[in-house]
């Protein structure tokens, strides 16, 4: 299944291009499913999936509902221990979702169509429709690093000592609840595992829309460092709502000589963009959307390439050299490319076999390979937007010989 992830700065359209490269994709044949956050019109507003158009099917995401079944079966598992503090329990009609549940609900939906809940047949491409830009960002990397808490917090050898655990009950004289804790911990494990294969699959890709102009360039720069780093594919950017070139009005001219200016700039610094041309009102179903997508008989202007292609894990974002030079004997460098990257906005921590990295907003902790963990960082430079950190071998670790 081939996925494409849609994000861009807040205001920029991103919900309507997920829908619109959804309903052109199923328009060409391909067995559709869109995941979206926020109604889309013209679209049923269902939290199941629903058809929409031959071939297409979109679902809802309903974060008050899931919040809720969640805390819920939370309390259901701690009932022991709270009606041991005398706590009361909560009701669902009581409960009021926290900032953060959409997140954690949309990971949720993005498991579900990974292990196909929502269909008895494989779809051929699943279109999401992110939260904005930089919240996005932080989305897609949530999967591994909720599972390296999960880890830290509750590593599985610890489990050795199952066995004390009823005479450690009797001695503090309450339940211990560390055998469904650990259990829990494993099922969520496995289903952050999904989702974060999902993510980091060769055949999922980010759309990155957004409406052309300074403020634009400067999220796409940003983001384009934050893709590096998490080791995430991004398409040619899709620019949204093009003015016509030639308006005899001064004032629109002038807008759509800065949309081409921009424009301008993202192809030095990238692919060339999609152009997806304004329709003069906001678009208010699927013939408009159709329209956008460019689906009408003037060709697909977002189509999905390599639909129904066979994927697999993506390749590290970073790799390993031997230093060359006279001094570069047994030297290794583990290299990371960071397009639009300032050495000011970079931290470089190394901490036991991890490197923690600081870009700007972004934030990364990288496990290193065997070899380097038997060494000890000895420099690091940021050079023509590739980080290169040197590591000497330890002696005490990796002796030398001859």
């Amino acid at each position: 299944m081939r996925t494409v992830l849609v994000t861009g700065p807040g205001g920029a359209g991103r919900t309507t291009v997920a829908a619109a490269t959804a309903l052109a994709a199923a328009r060409d044949g391909a067995r559709t499913l869109l995941i979206s956050a926020d109604p889309i019109p013209g679209f049923p507003d269902a939290t199941a999936p629903t058809p929409v158009t031959a071939g297409l099917r979109s679902v809802r995401i309903d974060s008050a509902a899931h919040f809720r079944d969640e805390l819920l079966s939370l309390q259901e598992q701690l009932s022991s221990v709270l009606e041991l503090l005398g706590g009361n329990p909560l009701d669902g009609e009581e409960l009021t979702e926290l900032p953060g549940s959409g997140e954690l609900a949309l990971l949720h939906a993005l498991r579900r169509a990974a292990r196909g809940d929502w269909s008895a047949e494989a779809y051929d491409l699943l279109v999401v429709d992110l939260p904005p830009l930089r919240d996005a960002l932080r989305l897609l990397a949530l999967p591994e690093q909720l599972r390296r808490y999960l880890r830290r917090l509750l590593p599985q050898e610890r489990q050795a000592a199952r066995a004390l655990r009823p005479m450690l009950a009797q001695l503090a004289g309450v339940p211990m609840p560390a055998q469904w804790l650990y259990e829990a911990a494993a099922r969520h494990d496995a289903e952050l595992a999904q989702v974060q294969a999902l993510i980091e699959d060769r055949s999922t890709t980010l759309r990155l829309v957004a409406e052309p102009g300074p403020a634009a360039d400067e999220a796409l720069r940003t983001a384009r460092t934050g893709l590096a780093l998490h080791g995430l594919r991004a398409e040619a950017p899709v620019a949204n709502r093009l003015l016509p070139g030639h308006s005899p009005d001064p004032f629109f001219a002038a807008l759509a000589a800065q949309q081409e200016k921009s424009l301008g700039h993202w192809a030095d610094e990238g692919a060339a963009p999609v152009r997806v041309a304004h329709l003069g009102r906001d678009p208010q179903g699927p013939d408009d959307l159709l329209a956008l997508a460019g689906a009408d008989g003037d060709g697909n202007a977002l189509a999905v390439s390599g639909i129904g292609e066979a994927g697999g894990r993506a390749p590290d974002p970073w790799w390993t050299e031997e230093a060359g030079g006279p001094e570069g004997d047994g030297i290794l460098v583990w290299c990371l490319r960071l397009p639009g990257a300032v050495k000011k906005d970079l931290q470089l921590v190394r901490r036991g076999g991890e490197l923690l990295l600081t870009v700007g907003p972004f934030h990364r902790i990288v496990p290193l390979e065997p070899a380097l963990r038997r060494c000890t960082v000895s420099g690091a430079a940021l050079t023509d937007g590739v980080l290169r950190v040197r590591f000497t071998p330890d002696p005490a670790l990796w002796p030398r010989t001859g």
